[in-house]
């Protein structure tokens, strides 16, 4: 129950802010290892899994007391999970699925950062043969601590 409400609050909060979305153009230049902006934020994301189908979503990303990173994406109705660590301007992470999905995937994910805190990189499920692609673009309003 305690998942469901996570999730359910989860979809309001995004939902509430859908409308500062940015749509998906061109990739800015990676940032300098040295030089990277904050990923801490919400952002629209696209897609394509290992199978080459193409999906969209949301992804909130939030910087922990530990110094790694809690990634919750909301993709076709599902939930997923991630922890990751940035290391210059590579964020390496493990994710799993938490709702909306009858079995667990989990997997793992490389995501370069550019110099507007945009993401892009692979994402990859245990167990599946490929690669999925997938870029994240700021909401307008977050991410601004360059």
């Amino acid at each position: 129950m305690k998942k469901l409400s996570l999730f359910l609050l989860l979809i309001l909060i995004l939902t509430l802010t859908a409308c500062a979305r940015r749509t998906a153009g061109p990739l800015a230049e990676d940032a300098p290892p040295d030089n990277v902006p904050s990923i801490v934020g919400e952002y629209a994301i696209n897609g394509f899994d290992p199978d080459g189908n193409e999906y969209g979503g949301r992804l909130n990303v939030i910087l922990q007391d530990n110094g790694e990173y809690l990634l919750q994406w909301i993709i076709s109705d599902s939930l997923q999970e991630g922890t990751g660590t940035l290391t210059g301007n590579q964020l390496t992470v493990t994710w799993r699925t938490v709702e909306g999905f009858l079995v667990e995937l989990t997997g793992t994910a490389t995501y370069t950062v550019t110099v507007k805190g945009e993401l892009y990189g692979y994402k990859f499920i245990d167990g599946k043969d490929g690669e999925g692609t997938e870029a994240a673009y700021p909401n307008s309003g977050d991410n601004m601590s360059k």
